[in-house]
Order: structure tokens, then C-alpha cells, then sequence
């Protein structure tokens, strides 16, 4: 793919790596990461993204154009579609290679290399996105939202970094400034009660634990280990954060004020 843009001419000064890294086949988690990351570049940024399990088949090459400037070239599979509405969506185009391509396509495997990045470099160049096909729609895609509940949160892994920490999809803010310990479940391991740490060093060695991350969600980890390998976690792996008391029923006894005898 780098190849294919130095030869269209795109100086190698401005292509910028963002992730090589991700699980094969995994559109959920790049959605989510590339929204995360690519969000704050500038206006003339034109992003290209390729996780592509559906390259050579029915679906569409797409560039779209955004209010806040970027165009995002790339697959519609959904992978574009939580940076696109991050950013606005002003247009979307089907690629057609027929009005791209100078050479030959070998093969149907390798659009990244054949086709999408052909596109982003004539962009980069300053080829407005219309002309490299006709309009189209955009597959609707969504990344996975929490759900609040009277003891705290319903939510899911969104991602596994490479040291194993667990990014779930519910904001660290719900949790409030005076929480220093919560209840975990993480798929089907025992429910935890665990610190809301506010550094990995703070948690200490071995220590599974919560904190704020770096992304504003809640982060599941262990202090220099792997929190994925240790509760058996992936990508969608639903998780229950419980940092509030349980509500009491009408009619229910509460024995929390009464003496306990002494033996």
C-alpha cells in the first residue's frame, strides 16, 4: 500500500501509520479505534483504512466526504462509519476503478494496494472525492452503546490493546469523582470487587483493577499482566460494572442497621 502511494506521488513525510496491529477480520474494533484516533487530525487529512473480510465481493469502495474536512477512503463495511459521523458526513462515492486505475488489477484480494490506495493518493492530491465515482449510501454501523442500570452499567469489550487491557464501552464519567472501588463481571468469571485505580502503578503489581483510560471509558486491567488472559476476554465479552447499592424492594427487611450478637 505505501508503495502504491509513493508511486502516485504522495510524499512519504506525510503518510501516517496509525495501527498494523488489529485482529483480522475485526471491522468492530477498528471502527471504534479509528474514530478514537484519527478524530483530531487536521482538516486536509485524508484517512485510509483497510480491514476488508469482504474484499473482491459484494461490497461497496466508498470515499466520503466530511464537514470538518477529512475524506475517509476505505471499505463500506462500517469500518468508516463512527469517524465519518464523528466528523459529519457531507457526501459518500463509490469508487469506481474503471476511472481510477492505470494498470491492470491483478488479482481481487488486495484492494488496499489496487484500489483504495490509488484513491486516497489522487485526493491527496487534490482530486475532489465526486470524481472517483458516483454517489451512493452509506451501510449503517454503529459502535455498541452502554446501558445504565440502578447499580451502574451494561456494557461489552470495544477493545484489547497489546498488553491485554480490556476497553469497555462505558464512559469513565458515570462513575462520579468519590468512587474508589467497584464490582466487576467480565463474561462468565465471578463477579470481583476491584479498585478504580487512577494509574497502572497505583493498582500494583498482579493487581486486577479499573481505571479512567486514555479513550474515557472504563479500562479493565492488571498491573503489569494481562487482564484478556486472565478473565478468558475478547472483543465483545459483555461486562457489568456495579458501583452503586443494590435498590431495596417495598416490603424488604433491611438488616444492615441491626446489632449483630456477640458470641
Amino acid at each position: 500500500m505505501k508503495a502504491a502511494l509513493l508511486s502516485s506521488g504522495v510524499p512519504a513525510a506525510r503518510i501516517v501509520d496509525l495501527a498494523h496491529d488489529l485482529p483480522a477480520h475485526g471491522v468492530r474494533e477498528a471502527a471504534f479505534l479509528v474514530r478514537e484516533m484519527a478524530k483530531a487530525f487536521p482538516p486536509e487529512t485524508v484517512h485510509l483504512v483497510v480491514v476488508d473480510p469482504g474484499v473482491g465481493g459484494r461490497r461497496q469502495a466508498i470515499a466520503i466526504e466530511t464537514n470538518r474536512g477529512p475524506v475517509l477512503i476505505g471499505p463500506d463495511n462500517g469500518v468508516l462509519v463512527p469517524l465519518a459521523e464523528a466528523l459529519g458526513v457531507r457526501a459518500v462515492h463509490r469508487i469506481s476503478g474503471s476511472k481510477l486505475l492505470r494498470r491492470p488489477r491483478v488479482g481481487t484480494t488486495f484492494d488496499g494496494r489496487d484500489l483504495f490506495a490509488p484513491a486516497a493518493a489522487r485526493v491527496a492530491q487534490g482530486l475532489r472525492a465526486s470524481a472517483l465515482g458516483p454517489p451512493t449510501t452509506l451501510r449503517r454501523y454503529s459502535v455498541p452503546t452502554p446501558k445504565r442500570v440502578p447499580t451502574g452499567a451494561l456494557g461489552e469489550v470495544l477493545h484489547v490493546d497489546r498488553f491485554g487491557n480490556l476497553i469497555t464501552n462505558v464512559p469513565s464519567r458515570w462513575l462520579g469523582r468519590n468512587v474508589s472501588r467497584l464490582r466487576v463481571t467480565v463474561g462468565r468469571s465471578r463477579r470481583r470487587m476491584v479498585p478504580f485505580a487512577t494509574s497502572y502503578e497505583a493498582l500494583g503489581r498482579g493487581v486486577l483493577g479499573t481505571l479512567g483510560s486514555s479513550f474515557g471509558l472504563v479500562e479493565v486491567a492488571v498491573g503489569e499482566g494481562r487482564a484478556a488472559d486472565r478473565l478468558d476476554a475478547r472483543v465483545g465479552t459483555p461486562v457489568t460494572l456495579d458501583w452503586r447499592p443494590r435498590p431495596r424492594v417495598r416490603g424488604e427487611k433491611d438488616n444492615s442497621a441491626r446489632p449483630r450478637k456477640r458470641r
